[in-house]
């Protein structure tokens, strides 16, 4: 049996019998890893208050090969934003994209670049509260770009010229684009100059300068969110409805 430590993010945790608790970690040596915290729900457990969700903390846990719940031992808090996950916006905005975590980081694969991803941007949503939406879509913007999925936006899919900063663009079906020579029909999803260069500096800013960046682009910051809402629904197989993952349907 393995003993592992690992600075973690808490994602979710759910009741597990009547006193016990399984919790879902993001991990930044190990990836995405569930664990069961015995005697958790008890009113003198040894967690305390420590299993709140977007928690940042300290895990020790054991991994035995053939389990796929790992034995949580302890856990040190290094940061709580429990007093802003409370607030209704906080919590189901965070809530959403944890789950997107859940879906995209595959169990006991380390990504440090997606955890660190994570942190800072559950970092700056605490110290920008009014700017949650802008954060939401660097968040799922970086999620499908770190797990291969993200398009390329600065080409046109059809003639491979580079697009020009001001040139409207059209997205097809399959999520890419198709410069003003190529746009066929009167039936497109038109892409303005904002929104692709929003789509663009995200990859490139910090979750703070991205704020900075689209400031007074909420529109536009909408407009993008929901095509790259409809990107993570293709991938997964499920809908995203507003801030909710539905199940798969037949």
């Amino acid at each position: 049996m393995a003993i592992i430590e690992s600075e973690s993010l808490i994602l979710k945790s759910y009741a597990l019998a009547e006193a016990d608790k399984i919790v879902v970690f993001l991990t930044q040596q190990n990836g995405l890893i569930r664990g069961v915290a015995k005697g958790a729900k008890r009113l003198k457990s040894r967690f305390g208050g420590n299993l709140e969700p977007f928690s940042i903390v300290n895990l020790t846990y054991y991994q035995k090969e053939e389990r796929e719940l790992v034995s949580i031992n302890s856990l040190d808090l290094q940061k709580s934003f429990f007093a802003q996950a409370v607030r209704p916006e906080f919590l189901q905005k965070f809530a959403y994209l944890a789950e997107l975590l859940i879906e995209f980081a595959p169990p006991n694969e380390p990504n440090e670049r997606l955890y660190r991803m994570a942190c800072v941007c559950l970092e700056t949503a605490v110290k920008e509260p009014q700017f949650l939406e802008n954060i939401a879509l660097y968040f799922e913007l970086w999620i499908l770009r770190l797990a291969g999925y993200l398009h390329n936006w600065n080409n046109c899919f059809n003639c491979q010229r580079e697009i020009s900063a001001n040139e409207n663009t059209s997205l097809q079906i399959n999520f890419h684009l198709l410069c003003t020579n190529c746009q066929r029909g009167a039936n497109k999803w038109l892409l303005s100059p904002i929104e692709r260069q929003i789509f663009l500096n995200a990859q490139s800013a910090s979750p703070i300068n991205f704020i900075n960046y689209t400031r007074e682009k909420f529109a536009e910051v909408k407009e993008i969110s929901l095509i790259l809402k409809r990107i993570i629904s293709h991938v997964l197989g499920k809908d995203t409805v507003g801030e909710r993952i539905l199940v798969a349907t037949s």
